[in-house]
């Protein structure tokens, strides 16, 4: 436990850590500002210095994420023509599932202020969806150049069905459920290889 009145350093980043680690171990409906905290081993009271309050925490935490991803994402068409081009994809789409995606989206869509944030922050710019979409647009127009994805695929209809599909399983799958990962990395070898 941090002392009171000494700086945590990196506080955004290890109280999204602990709340990924308290759904991970405990699921959506344990997730509470107390849970966190005890979780990241800090003052009861440090999400709430940082953070208007639980909703404005989780929209943080989905918008952090998604922006990870679409960095992983804009660096896919420099990869054009290394490793295989559903390995390459895969690297970034499985990404959105990793550290509790699924349960941490459902519990954003479920939590009205949490979705409005999200939603509002997706409209001004933050990257999200389209910023993958984007750059896995790129990314197979580059491989399609190389010759490594057929002329018959039409790279923005393929990019649209992969992340159309991640957002689908981010947004249903439940604990306890089939783990989406391998739907995701049929349909990407599926895309790529039609």
């Amino acid at each position: 436990m941090s002392p009171r009145g000494v700086a945590t350093p990196d506080v955004r980043e290890r109280l999204f850590a602990a709340a990924e680690r308290v759904v991970d171990r405990d699921g959506p409906g344990a997730l509470t500002s107390r849970a966190v905290t005890t979780e990241a081993g800090c003052a009861k009271g440090l999400l709430h210095a940082h953070f208007e309050g639980l909703d404005e925490f989780v929209a943080e935490l989905c918008l952090d994420r998604f922006a990870r991803t679409a960095v992983k994402a804009r660096a896919l068409p420099g990869l054009a023509g290394q490793g295989t081009v559903a390995r390459n994809l895969d690297s970034v789409v499985l990404a959105l599932f990793e550290s509790g995606g699924p349960a941490l989206s459902g519990l954003a869509m479920t939590r009205p202020a949490a979705a409005s944030r999200v939603r509002a922050a997706l409209e001004g710019g933050a990257p999200g969806f389209t910023a993958i979409e984007e750059a896995v647009t790129g990314y197979l127009e580059a491989e399609q150049g190389l010759g490594r994805v057929a002329a018959t695929v039409d790279p923005g209809t393929a990019a649209l069905a992969i992340v159309g599909t991640a957002h689908h399983l981010l947004m249903t799958s439940r604990p306890g459920t089939a783990d989406p990962r391998a739907a995701m990395t049929r349909l990407v070898a599926a895309l790529v290889h039609a």
